[in-house]
């Protein structure tokens, strides 16, 4: 039996879904229920899953011969929706839902002049929007205290964490006290206190069975020099073929976090790697190319570490961030000196380094 699935656009509490559609089938419904985030809408009548690369990819891998997947719906008009943001230049032109309030030009402008990563510019202006599409029938300088109280007690029902309600405090004051010039308007907010938890470390032999089960070569490479080099994800993707000092066996990290430069060490193992990759890829400009010599996506950098993850058998959640805070670990466990890494780490501060 040949079972179809249709694909369209949502827009559910503000964030972009994929719609999946499909009639009552056991095989179906089980299967979705396997997919991690996927919930039903009884407004549309609709399955859906948040619209990302790794959950697109995530159904097509699923459905792959049990089911024949439409897309006519979902690819048409909307399809710039599965563009990654590289620039603010993408930001300011993104493809939006109707009667969606945008983010204002001066926003984005400010963000930009302000020299803020686009990664921290995303966060913002989703962050910014989310809360001004809450109120769209006010003029933004009329929304006070008591609304973004209500907002913000809002995200803490929804289960938001600690640090991304601090986030959406800081996206709502840089508007009003950054591009506005309205310095402490809203200085009574509270903030939620921090929460202190360690980070999630991999042993050595785990790390080893994601790298040795990974087969493609690019892949391969990708997670070990997330690993190898304790690189961020952004960092890793930003990479260029000549920050690669062999001579000196070092990386070149250029432009980091805080707009900091650093060096990172480059070992005999992940250099011989490195040249076979070379050889069969032959990369231009970006270390990892993705499409057509472009920066490789940092969502599909998540995909190759949740897959090499899922093969080696690790059953909990792990993210390229969690091979930087692996390499530390192992690093101070073999006795390395905590200012030496946090050297490597690019950290400003040593108490970083020490959780």
């Amino acid at each position: 039996m040949v079972h179809h699935i249709s694909l369209k656009h949502l827009v559910i509490e503000g964030k972009k879904q994929i719609g999946i559609q499909y009639k009552p089938s056991k095989l179906i419904t089980k299967l979705l229920k396997s997919i991690e985030g996927v919930r039903w809408s009884e407004e549309f009548g609709l399955a859906y899953v948040r619209n990302t690369r790794v959950n697109f990819a995530t159904l097509m891998d699923t459905f792959k011969g049990i089911a024949w997947i439409d897309m006519k719906y979902f690819l048409g008009h909307a399809s710039g929706q599965q563009e990654e943001i590289q620039s603010m230049r993408d930001l300011r032109n993104r493809v939006l839902p109707k009667n969606w309030r945008r983010c204002p030009k001066a926003y984005i402008e400010k963000l930009e002049m302000k020299c803020y990563s686009i990664r921290t510019g995303e966060a913002y202006v989703h962050a910014f929007e989310q809360f001004i599409n809450r109120y769209k029938d006010l003029s933004l300088l009329l929304i006070g205290e008591e609304e973004i109280r209500s907002y913000l007690l809002k995200l803490q029902h929804e289960g938001y964490s600690n640090s991304l309600i601090n986030q959406h405090i800081n996206a709502i004051k840089f508007y009003y006290e950054v591009v506005e010039g309205m310095p402490n308007r809203f200085y009574s907010i509270e903030r939620p206190k921090s929460q202190q938890k360690l980070p999630d470390v991999l042993s050595k032999e785990e790390v080893n069975e994601m790298i040795e089960g990974t087969k493609n070569l690019k892949h391969r490479t990708l997670i070990s020099l997330l690993y190898g080099a304790g690189l961020r994800r952004s960092e890793l993707i930003q990479l260029e073929v000549s920050q690669v000092d062999s001579k000196r066996m070092v990386l070149q990290i250029k432009n980091a976090k805080g707009g900091k430069d650093r060096i990172v060490m480059l070992s005999e193992k992940l250099l011989v790697l490195l040249r076979d990759y070379y050889r069969a890829y032959r990369p231009k400009h970006y270390l990892i190319e993705g499409r057509f010599g472009k920066a490789y996506s940092g969502s599909s950098v998540v995909r190759v570490v949740e897959m090499a993850a899922k093969r080696a058998k690790i059953n909990r959640k792990v993210v390229p961030h969690t091979l930087r805070h692996s390499f530390a670990t192992h690093l101070l466990e073999s006795g390395t000196d905590i200012r030496y890494i946090q050297s490597l780490l690019g950290h400003t501060k040593p108490e970083t380094s020490m959780i």
